[in-house]
């Protein structure tokens, strides 16, 4: 399994209605990072400040100039449902995740187990 390349397919694929942010991270956003919450509306992350509707990309998701490269604006205060990605290894094949190499696939139980490892700081591992 190679580290995260920055390629930006989960957050272009995820970023437009398919993720979620818990109350409290809503109410740090609310408290502590007021231009967050300002894309917050009813529960529901990324929506248009200006007319309510969902945003078709993370208004934070910002391109690398001249690279297939993405950085992500809110990096330390992102959603746990950004924090947590990748969950198994189905999602990344499902993705087309970069991070996936060809010995990951024809084992993926132990890709499963390298993969809760890389994440173990982002995440808790599956059981």
């Amino acid at each position: 399994m190679k580290n995260c390349n920055s390629c930006g397919r989960c957050c272009t694929k995820y970023s437009s209605g398919g993720l979620s942010a818990t109350e409290s991270e809503i109410e740090f956003w609310d408290i502590c990072r007021p231009e967050i919450a300002r894309y917050v509306d009813d529960g529901k992350i990324w929506i248009n400040p200006d007319d309510g509707q969902q945003l078709e990309r993370c208004p934070w998701l910002n391109k690398v100039a001249g690279e297939e490269k993405y950085l992500c604006g809110i990096y330390y205060d992102r959603p746990d449902d950004c924090k947590y990605y990748p969950v198994t290894i189905e999602q990344m094949i499902n993705d087309d995740c970069e991070m996936l190499e060809v010995k990951d696939l024809r084992k993926p139980k132990q890709a499963q187990k390298d993969l809760d490892k890389l994440m173990a700081d982002s995440r808790p591992a599956l059981e």
